[in-house]
């Protein structure tokens, strides 16, 4: 199992796309696993047969342990199983299915009894988590080698994205309950622990961004007579705007560490992005160094690669971003309160444009396009003047923005 980044110590497998048995070849996809937020793909460092797979998907593995084996026919896999090569390294909460082969009894490798339903193939685990939820798992297609039902498959299941499935209803029952996967459980504990541990805050205020619309409607204009070759969206054009609020107000750009506060030279912004695995916030290094059409490539990039589930784990990290920004004006929110992405000082929350009534000089009003702004802030590392003066910078950054 690769080891991703310094501070991840296991992974999960979450797909075989080989069996015992199968010949592969170097580059071929042999398996795709999973961190507590990004994806992976591992391919076949040789030439060969796969001789054996030592870990069902579903399986949560310490990094560096052997998962399978590849080798010539006729070779035996015992030896390179857990236990043997990790030095008795216990491994935990793994089901494995061995034919002719007893698992060492320092690696504690469940095998599971396939004489006790020989018509169904499912693992331990995956059953006792269907009879706990009354899933009944009968027609259930499994994803595991030679059509096993894993846990994954109990857990799509659960959360209605396997189809054909029928969940057993007992009389009076009114709710349904479903697994807390990994990543929301990560999520839950920051969260928590972000409003527990420190004093937020949260100002609002609004931006008048007929600029920013102004830009946008010649960049789509310019795009589409070809005269634009690279689209900027509104996001990117306020990433740039607090960038350089940022720099006129460093104190925002910091992370409170107890007895230390940091601030930063450099802006390493963080951005939210909503995947189908849960909340991701991926930084982008250096970002007071780029100009716009960079900012705007790397912002989309590390966007990508979060949805697709191959972003760096190290970009990940709370510690990797400087400040934050979330923006949910797409979504038609007027205004809400983020949650700061400890140990960070402050996060901006970005709103969607509500047109309002406004004085437009020589006794004429008309309706002005603004954007709501949500500032949350640390009051341990920041107080509210400081907080506030930033807050009105990103905002006439905002006004000011030319194109």
């Amino acid at each position: 199992m690769p080891k991703q980044g310094q501070s991840v110590e296991t992974c999960i497998i979450t797909k075989w796309y080989k069996r015992p048995g199968d010949k592969v070849t170097t580059g071929d996809l042999l398996f795709s696993y999973e961190t507590d937020k990004a994806a992976f793909e591992l391919e076949s460092p040789a030439d060969g047969i796969l001789l054996d797979i030592f870990f069902d998907e579903g399986a949560e593995v310490p990094v560096l342990i052997n998962v399978a084996v590849i080798g010539q026919p006729g070779e035996a896999s015992a030896p390179f199983m857990p236990g043997n090569s990790s030095g008795g390294m216990k491994v935990t909460g793994v089901e494995k299915e061995q034919k002719g082969v007893t698992a060492p009894a320092t690696a504690a490798v469940t095998i599971p009894d396939t004489q006790s339903d020989s018509r169904i193939r499912i693992s331990p685990r995956a059953r006792k988590m269907a009879e706990e939820k009354e899933l009944s798992y009968s027609d259930l297609p499994g994803s595991g080698p030679n059509g096993r039902i894993v846990i994954s498959d109990i857990e799509k299941a659960l959360s209605g994205k396997a189809p054909g499935v029928k969940t057993i209803v007992k009389p009076g029952t009114e709710f349904s309950d479903q697994p807390v996967s990994n990543v929301r459980r990560i999520i839950a504990k920051a969260m928590h622990s972000s409003l527990q541990n420190s004093a937020q805050l949260t100002h609002h205020m609004s931006a008048d961004v007929r600029r920013l619309l102004d830009a946008r409607k010649r960049i789509k204009d310019g795009i589409a007579s070809g005269k634009e070759k690279q689209d900027i969206t509104l996001n990117d054009m306020i990433c740039w705007c607090v960038i350089r609020a940022l720099e006129k107000f460093p104190e925002a750009n910091s992370h409170f560490l107890g007895e230390t506060i940091r601030t930063f030279n450099k802006v390493h912004l963080g951005l939210a992005v909503d995947t189908q695995r849960g909340l991701m916030v991926p930084a982008i290094k250096n970002a007071d160094d780029m100009d716009l059409r960079t900012l705007s490539v790397k912002l989309k990039a590390v966007a990508d690669a979060c949805r697709k589930g191959n972003i760096d784990p190290e970009l990940i990290r709370s510690t990797s971003a400087s400040f934050t920004i979330s923006n949910l004006g797409n979504y038609g929110v007027e205004m809400f309160t983020p949650v700061i992405n400890l140990p960070q000082a402050c996060i901006l929350g970005v709103c969607t444009i509500i047109h309002r009534p406004s004085d437009l000089g020589n006794n004429t009003f008309g309706f002005v396009p603004y954007m709501g702004l949500s500032l949350t802030y640390d009051h341990r590392a920041i107080d509210g003047g400081p907080a506030t003066l930033f807050l009105r910078e990103v905002k006439e950054q905002i006004e000011r923005f030319e194109y």
